[in-house]
């Protein structure tokens, strides 16, 4: 029998779905449980902890000769959080279903469907026990890296710093033994000095921004110390292995032979154009490139919830002072209502949690809450400070050539995206889609998707606003799913021998 033949009102109800087990789902799900609400935490990691406390499998840590907090930061946090968890889950308040990903989501008067499948293999849950129903929902899916193409970044041993710094924390392997770490932000020294701790040469860290970019905002890099402090690290870091580090610094394209070899570096001025004679090269096997993060918002435009443009340019979940969106049934937490880090995640997760049990007439710690408002704020105002000294240089598409793939899975050109918008008059991101296939792979825009809307508003002389993000993330299947689970959204026929 499919889950659609059985009545909504008859299927098991929880007070609170939780979409993703990170910094801020795994809050939000721990605070709501402990609120006395019922909870099911969905995330399709076998562990929690999501990217940012990515760590060793729990079921081999003596393989592994480094603790499983090597490379982290507010570790102890996350261990309270991962007991708090094991607790719930014990006492029956949180269903955690790990592996999992949810596909589609709907939304009803009063409740939201959420349709998963695994992540990977056979799925060992019936079809009735694939759906989760609840009557809040929170969504915490986090970010990922954002890119930008360059001449070369497809070759092997070119990767998002995320997915570097992923396999030092996941599987203690160094991706290359010479790396550059180029693009912007302060994650990039992060990444840095990950790799400088593991033993790799990194050969140099290369900013596009001046650092003197800050001094426009002083307060602003106030409002966070423990950031400065952790820079401080960084910069002890660094000097212990001697790592050089450059502003106003690009690279321009990656060369090698089956794999990354060479690295063509230049200096750049305040909107990212190339200085005459700055170009040089660096031999590296490893390049990592981060730009800045993307929230991850396929359920949240899938549900129709508004979104705006936030001081990066990245599209995000619009929230209220207690997170929740448009949507009354839907509350949002951590990277999809704006980049600013993993405590600021935690600290929107814990609020998030207590926000839906006074939703639902469970009684809370005002004083508490309005604390976790004034963090947020704070933590607002430097994550404001933070993008606005690390913009996406404007001249980026200048470093191109005809030749440069845009988009990886299609192998969709620069010259190919210029000619939709020149020949063939497309004029926004989901007309070139259409018309050239960026964007149409397996990672449907993910990884293509800011820089095809940067490139085609270049050429067209528009702009990069909300409604254009979200045609690129609007997609009634988020991810990967089975004919299984698609044809079990069909209602059986009576005659039709149940399954």
């Amino acid at each position: 029998m499919s889950e659609q033949s059985i009545p909504a009102s008859e299927q098991p109800l929880a007070d609170v779905a939780v979409v993703g087990a990170g910094p801020a789902g795994l809050s939000a799900a721990v605070v709501a449980a402990e609120h006395g609400l019922q909870v099911v935490l969905i995330d399709a990691g076998r562990q929690t902890g999501g990217q940012y406390w990515r760590h060793p499998d729990e079921r081999h840590r003596d393989a592994f000769v480094a603790p499983e907090s090597t490379g982290h930061h507010h570790w102890n946090h996350y261990t309270d959080l991962r007991e708090r968890l094991a607790a719930s889950v014990a006492s029956g308040r949180i269903r955690h279903l790990a592996g999992r990903q949810v596909w589609r989501t709907d939304g009803f008067d009063d409740r939201v469907a959420l349709r998963t499948s695994a992540v990977s293999g056979a799925d060992a849950l019936p079809l009735a026990e694939r759906t989760t129903w609840a009557r809040r929902l929170v969504i915490a899916t986090g970010a990922y890296d954002r890119q930008l193409p360059v001449p070369g970044w497809t070759l092997p041993g070119v990767m998002a710093a995320g997915g570097v710094q992923a396999m030092l924390k996941a599987n203690q392997v160094r991706a290359g033994r010479r790396a550059v770490v180029a693009g912007t932000g302060p994650f990039l020294l992060s990444v840095a000095a990950g790799l400088a701790e593991a033993g790799v040469e990194v050969v140099e860290v290369v900013d596009a921004n001046a650092l003197s970019r800050w001094a426009a905002t002083p307060l602003r890099a106030l409002q966070e110390p423990g950031k400065l402090w952790e820079g401080v690290q960084y910069a002890t870091t660094f000097l212990r292995h001697r790592v050089p580090l450059r502003t106003r610094t690009v690279v321009t394209a990656v060369r090698g032979t089956g794999r990354a070899s060479e690295v063509e570096l230049a200096r750049v001025d305040g909107t990212g154009r190339v200085r005459p004679g700055s170009t040089r090269t660096v031999a590296a096997d490893l390049v990592a490139f981060g730009w800045g993060f993307t929230p991850q918002l396929e359920l949240a435009v899938g549900l129709g919830l508004r979104t705006r443009i936030d001081v990066d340019g990245s599209l995000v979940i619009d929230v209220d002072d207690d997170l929740r969106a448009s949507d009354p049934l839907v509350f949002a937490a951590g990277e999809v209502t704006g980049i600013g880090g993993a405590i600021a995640s935690c600290a929107e997760g814990e609020l998030a949690g207590s926000a839906v049990a006074q939703d639902l007439g469970v009684t809370t710690d005002a004083r508490r809450m309005a604390r976790h408002r004034r963090r947020l704020r704070r933590g607002r105002r430097f994550a404001i400070g933070m993008h606005r000294a690390s913009p996406v240089p404007d001249a980026w598409n200048e470093w191109l050539t005809p030749e440069t793939h845009i988009c990886r899975c299609e192998e969709v050109t620069a010259a190919e995206v210029t000619d939709a918008v020149d020949g063939l008059r497309a004029d926004d991101a989901r007309d070139v889609r259409v018309t050239a296939r960026p964007g149409m792979g397996l990672c449907q825009g993910r990884v293509c998707g800011f820089a095809l809307s940067k490139l085609v508003a270049t050429g067209t002389g528009g702009v990069v606003d909300a409604p254009a993000l979200e045609s690129l993330t609007n997609r009634q299947v988020g991810v990967p799913v089975s004919l299984g689970d698609l044809a079990a959204l069909v209602p059986h026929h009576p005659n039709q021998e149940e399954s």
